[in-house]
């Protein structure tokens, strides 16, 4: 349990954290670009705004009230245009300062901007292109080079996604090691519950032992008193009740005493379904049990025989008549899946499937204890069971059959 909230705690500090930090490089990244892309495109502009594009032009006519900055791009910039007639048979090639470009290379660029439908603007390997039309029905197509830059916002992405990386790296190693002390009032308020628990069902045990006793006396002198037999039967459970609570606080704490082993599942499994087939068989269920054959699982054998009763009672008790209970365990990768199903009458939502492992909890009437023996901490004790082999369980509705499903851990070859 103290494990399982460690990971949650760690889980939700980091998704939190990740989502927060990726979110702050996207905005950072997306505003660089937007900010790069307007530049670009200002820059461009002022390059197509000449009639025949040189830089004298753009220095002389079009800069004008315009920024040192805005003056600095421009006289920073490697650009080059290319003017085509209105039928593209003849062109003028103007490669300006561009020297790692023909003309034959330029005009082809040229002409791929061109053909991309309905685009007046866009890029182009490293060039960012504009689309002007001139007055005899011919374009005119510039192009800008925007290597640097591009370079530039590329080398931004890959830094921040790297620092992204590096900060979830650095919270997941600070959170696993604060994670205990973080969750230290909560692990103190369950060891305080569970040695309540532990130290109440101990001091139960005399006064119930007394009565019990008392009853087998009154009863030896009244074999026939109705209010003799009705206490006896209330103080057996009320011992059992306390029996389950002990050993429900002992499976949940940290250190719990196990001996670990090689068992072989199928032997388990038929030797604890016996002598639930013969009630399902009387109370007119139907009940198959199988397992893949040479499948073993590594865990206690007391801990384990306890959580297959505890599932395949579950499953018989609450089958209406003529229902199928089925189980099931077969191999997955490093785990073995064992899966218990049985009709139901009364379908479950999946909020009720997911409560059905806390203590004392009833999903409707049909499972109160007028109806049926029992207190409602059998399947917590399977859950702690089943998260002390290092397992996983959950339950879910599938073709009106409510079906729990246990993940443990293979063991090695048995022997």
């Amino acid at each position: 349990m103290i494990k399982k909230m460690q990971r949650r705690f760690i889980r939700i500090a980091l998704v939190s954290l990740a989502v927060a930090m990726v979110l702050a490089v996207l905005a950072v990244n997306v505003a660089n670009w937007i900010s790069v892309r307007n530049e670009l495109g200002e820059t461009l502009s002022l390059l197509a705004d000449s009639a025949s594009p040189s830089r004298d032009d753009v220095q002389g006519r079009h800069l004008t009230g315009k920024s040192r900055h805005v003056r600095n791009l421009l006289s920073e910039s490697g650009w080059f245009c290319v003017s085509f007639s209105a039928d593209l048979s003849q062109n003028n090639v103007n490669l300006f300062n561009i020297s790692d470009l023909d003309e034959q290379a330029a005009s082809d660029l040229a002409l791929r901007a061109l053909s991309q439908s309905g685009a007046r603007t866009g890029f182009l390997q490293d060039y960012l292109f504009l689309i002007r039309d001139d007055s005899r029905g011919g374009q005119t197509v510039v192009f800008l080079n925007c290597e640097t830059k591009l370079a530039t916002v590329r080398a931004l992405a890959l830094i921040s996604a790297l620092a992204c990386l590096g900060g979830i790296l650095l919270a997941w190693l600070i959170a696993s090691l604060a994670s205990r002390r973080a969750i230290a009032p909560t692990i103190r308020n369950m060891e305080q519950q569970k040695q309540f628990i532990t130290n109440a069902s101990h001091e139960l045990k005399t006064p119930l032992t007394v009565i019990s006793t008392n009853m087998d006396l009154l009863q030896m002198e009244d074999p026939d008193n109705p209010w003799v037999k009705s206490t006896q039967k209330q103080t057996a459970q009320l011992r059992h009740l306390v029996e389950e609570l002990v050993y429900l606080s002992r499976m949940e704490e940290e250190n719990a005493p196990l001996t670990m082993e090689n068992l072989p599942l199928s032997a388990l499994l038929e030797e604890a379904a016996e002598p639930f087939q013969a009630m399902a068989e009387f109370q007119g269920k139907s009940m198959t049990a199988e397992a893949e054959a040479g499948l073993t699982l590594r865990g206690d054998r007391t801990s384990i025989q306890r959580l297959l009763s505890i599932l395949l009672d579950n499953a018989v008790k609450y089958a209406p008549a003529e229902g199928i209970i089925q189980v099931r365990a077969r191999g997955e990768g490093r785990y073995i899946l064992l899966t218990v199903s049985n009709s139901v009458s009364q379908p479950l939502t999946g909020e009720q499937c997911r409560q059905l492992f806390d203590r004392f909890y009833r999903a409707d009437l049909s499972r109160s204890k007028e109806k049926q023996n029992g207190f409602g901490i059998g399947l917590a004790i399977a859950a702690a069971i089943v998260e002390k082999h290092s397992g996983s369980i959950s339950a879910a509705m599938e073709g009106g059959q409510l079906i729990f499903t246990c993940r443990l851990p293979k063991g090695g070859d048995h022997t």
